[in-house]
This record gives C-alpha cells, structure tokens and sequence, in this order.
C-alpha cells in the first residue's frame, strides 16, 4: 500500500488521530484569540503605548523564561501521561489567560500584563511540545511528514481564524483596557473545550511507552531533563541540524518583525495594526504552501537538502527587501513563511522518527527553547541599532547572511544518509487496522 493510502487509511480508522488533531484546532484557535487580544491590549491600545525597544522588551519578558526552563519542564512530557499533560496545561492556561484579562481590565502596567502573559505562553507551548511528542502514538511513520504537514495547515488556520474572531470581538467591545480583556476571555472558554477534548484520550495513549526515569520522581526528572534533552539533540545529527535551522530563520523572523513593527507605527494609529494583520497573514499563506510542498520536497530530495533549498530561498527573499516596499514586504512574508515552516517541519518529522520515544519531549522542548530564544535576541538587537524610519540596508544585509549562514549549517551537521529508526512503530490499536496494517518507512530513505 502507498505512503498516500497508508496516510488515507490513519485518518478514517484512527480515533486518537482525528482527537488529537481537534485538541491541536481548538489549541490554536485559543493560542490566535489570545495573541491577537494581547497585541491590540499592549501594543495597539489609546489607554497604552509602546516604542520598538519597549515592544521588544515584552516579547523578551514574554517568551525567555520559559525558554530557559522549558527544557527542564519538557522532561515531564517523557515521565508523565502525556494524556493527563495536555489536560492540566490547558486548564492553566485558561485560568491564566483570566488572570491577564483582570490585569488588562485594572490598567496595570505592560511588564505586569507581559509577566502574567508569560505563564499563558508557557501553558500554551507545554501544549504545543505535547502534541508533537504524541503524535508518532496515532499515526504511521512513513506518513509522519505529511500528517505533520495536514496538522501545520489546519492549525495555522485556527490560529488566524481565532486572530480574527478577536480583532471582531475587539471592534464590538472597544479598543481600551476593558474591551481587551473582553476580547482575551474568550481564549478561556476555547482552552478549557481543548482540556475536555484532551480528557477522553485513554490513558498512556499517547505515551511516553516507557517513561524516562522510570522509577525517579518527578522533580528527578525535571532536574535531568535539560542534560537528556541536549545529549539527544547531539546525538541525533538530524535533529540538531533541524533545530540549527529553526534557529537561524527564527533570527531573521525577529529582525524582520520589529522592522514591520516600525513600519506599521509608522503608518498611523488608526491602520497600524492592520497592516500587521495583513503581512501575518502573508506569513500564513507561506506557511499553508510550505504543507503542501514540504511533503513532495523530502519525498524526492530528502530533509537536508530540503532545508538548505529552503534557507537559501530565505537568502534571495530578504534580499528583496532592499526596496523597502510595503508591498515588497507582503510577497517576502510568503516566502519567510514558506521557508520557517518547511524547517519546522523537517525538524518535527526528525524528533518525531529518528528521535526514541523515551526523550522526544525533552527535545522538543530544546526546540521551543530554540525558537523562542533566536526571537527575542534578534528583536532586541534590532530594537538597539533600528533607525526611526526602520530603513536599514546594513539590518536586510544581516538578515541575509545569517540565512547563508543556515545553509551551511545545516550542510555540515545533517548526515547524508539517514540511519534506520529504531524506536519501535505505533501501537495498531493507536493507528487502527489499516489494510496491510502500519508501515515501516523504507530503510534508505530519508523521506519518512
């Protein structure tokens, strides 16, 4: 049976696939309400204001922490019930985004709403990493990519979609302090339908098979996590290769978003956030091509060559925004888009087949940290050196050679040749019995 009745045949007999996938939907659906109420709450608020370094400032105090024990907690994800993991996170994370809500609603000041702001994000990427790490329990693995690929589309479609139900609500109820924590209470009620969703996974579904530290507590595990996570990342050269790659995109994302950042100030109060909308929305269409090429790439040309296509494609497009073009930004965005989901989703389909089992959680979470980290340095950078018109020929330029940079990167650390996975495949009771039954992925090939 082919790769494409295999992927065909997971989705029509595997009940925990199509609920994993609904708890993913209603994830991010919650993941664009909130970001969207939180941007106009702090950024795009009469009651508030914010210049570059101030916005790049909240990003940090947003995204960093967790960054930096996010590798540690990712260690949960391989000790505990991954079922009860995505449950209890997205509990938190309601009451969390309340929490945020109250503190808009009362006018404190921006570090207290981003301090609070950080444990929703916190809650929200636990979910993220749990996902991905059970998601090699509910499908096969020779069509882990394009799986991968069909949930990367319709998540990032939830998370517009929830973007704009925000910004809707945001025009019904007022653009100030109360209309904004209006507008975040709404993530409260999708978080917790994700948590009952979650629920009626049957326990140790999703993993981990066997727990790491198997027979230590839980604080042991936590206190190890960080050690397992990197020692794997170096162990398996795909991984690290992948991660590699995420990392130098995610430097170019941040410099340019604080670049479109000064330019949508630069527009005017009253369309600043909709330019932003609008280039966001650019970066989405990127990232829906990306799943359709991504799969068809590693297919015929396997995942290195695929990501050094990509952060060479990255290379040309930013050099493009020499121009300094509103409309030169949109297409570029496409491209920026195509070209960091095509690398996460490399990176997730390598922690999810070459990765064992055991440490998978871990090592997303060292991706979380990757990606959050390479944000916020490069937007904080930026913030420094950035002119008031934000046009920098000397920032594009830089931007150009950290994706050249990427390229090389990833040529010198990613094997050619793929060794064969040895974690052991899916439970059928997991996938479902599929005609021929699961499929191991052909044992040259790095396209699984």
């Amino acid at each position: 049976m082919s790769s494409f009745h295999t992927f065909a045949a997971s989705l029509r007999h595997s009940p925990g696939l199509g609920r994993l996938l609904a708890v993913r939907l209603i994830s991010q659906f919650t993941d664009g309400v909130f970001q969207a109420a939180l941007l106009g709450g702090v950024l795009f608020n009469p009651e508030r204001h914010a210049d570059p370094l101030a916005a790049a400032l909240g990003f940090a105090v947003l995204l960093l922490p967790y960054s930096i024990i996010g590798p540690f907690a990712g260690a949960l994800l391989d000790h505990w019930d991954r079922r009860m993991v995505l449950l209890w996170a997205n509990v938190v994370r309601a009451a969390m985004i309340a929490v945020v809500a109250v503190v808009i609603a009362a006018g404190s000041p921006d570090v207290v709403v981003l301090t609070s702001a950080l444990l929703v994000t916190g809650a929200s990427r636990f979910v993220a990493s749990g996902l991905s790490a059970a998601l090699p329990h509910v499908t096969h693995r020779d069509v882990i990519v394009g799986t991968n690929a069909l949930f990367t589309t319709l998540g990032g479609a939830m998370l517009s979609v929830g973007a704009g139900v925000a910004l809707l609500v945001r025009m019904m109820v007022g653009d100030d302090n109360v209309g904004s924590a209006e507008t975040a209470m709404v993530g409260v009620l999708a978080a917790l339908l994700a948590a009952a969703v979650a629920r009626r996974f049957p326990p140790r579904q999703l993993g981990p098979d066997e727990p790491d530290d198997a027979g230590h507590s839980a604080v042991h595990a936590v206190a190890v996590g960080f050690l397992h996570g990197i020692r794997a990342v170096v162990h398996w050269r795909s991984a690290a290769a992948a991660l590699s790659a995420i990392g130098f995109h995610r430097l170019v994302f941040g410099l340019n978003t604080l670049t479109l950042f000064v330019f949508a100030r630069q527009a005017g109060q009253g369309d600043g956030l909709g330019r932003i909308a609008l280039v966001l929305g650019c970066v989405g269409a990127g990232a829906f091509l990306a799943a359709i090429t991504t799969p068809i790439a590693v297919a015929r040309i396997g995942r290195r060559a695929t990501l050094m296509s990509a952060l060479a494609l990255g290379a040309l497009a930013q050099l493009a925004l020499l121009s300094f073009s509103m409309t030169v930004f949109c297409v570029v965005a496409v491209v920026i888009g195509l070209v960091g989901q095509t690398a996460k989703l490399c990176g997730d389909a390598a922690m999810q087949v070459d990765v064992e089992d055991t440490v998978r959680g871990q090592v997303f979470s060292v991706q979380d940290a990757v990606f959050n980290v390479a944000y916020v340095v490069a937007m904080i950078l930026t913030a420094l050196v950035i002119p008031a018109d934000g046009r920098s020929v000397v920032l594009v330029l830089v931007g150009v050679v950290i994706y050249l940079l990427g390229v090389l990167a990833v040529r010198w650390i990613h094997p050619v040749h793929l060794p064969i996975p040895t974690d052991p495949e899916p439970d059928t009771a997991s996938v479902g019995d599929a005609p021929g039954g699961p499929h191991r992925p052909n044992p040259g090939a790095d396209a699984s």
